[in-house]
């Protein structure tokens, strides 16, 4: 099933997870882990993403992310649909993801 990406503000941070399906644990493998890491960097590279910081758990990842270039929902979908195939087409795995604003005071 397609979301789209609520992003109300490209100038501001967002705490994303990217959950696995099933809460299936993918994440324990380093081909899947360094395929997130491949996928993550061409972005930044790439797409104007910024990311903060990070944290890999066995079956989702929790970001801090932003971006100065390209509007992030976009950069989101296009990450989230590489990294998903990827994984998917070894495992058929349904690759989700939630986001909310963060407030910097």
């Amino acid at each position: 099933m397609a979301l789209k990406y609520k992003i109300a503000d490209n100038s501001q941070l967002y705490f994303v997870t990217f959950t696995v399906g099933n809460w299936i644990d993918v994440f324990i493998r380093k081909q899947f882990r360094d395929m997130f890491y491949e996928s993550t960097n061409y972005c930044i590279k790439n797409k104007g993403l910024q990311v903060y910081t990070y944290c890999i758990m066995t079956s989702h990842i929790h970001l801090i992310i932003g971006t100065n270039k390209n509007p992030l929902s976009d950069i989101i979908r296009d990450w989230k649909a590489f990294t998903s195939r990827h994984i998917s087409y070894d495992h058929k795995i349904d690759f989700r993801y939630i986001t909310s604003q963060i407030s910097l005071h």
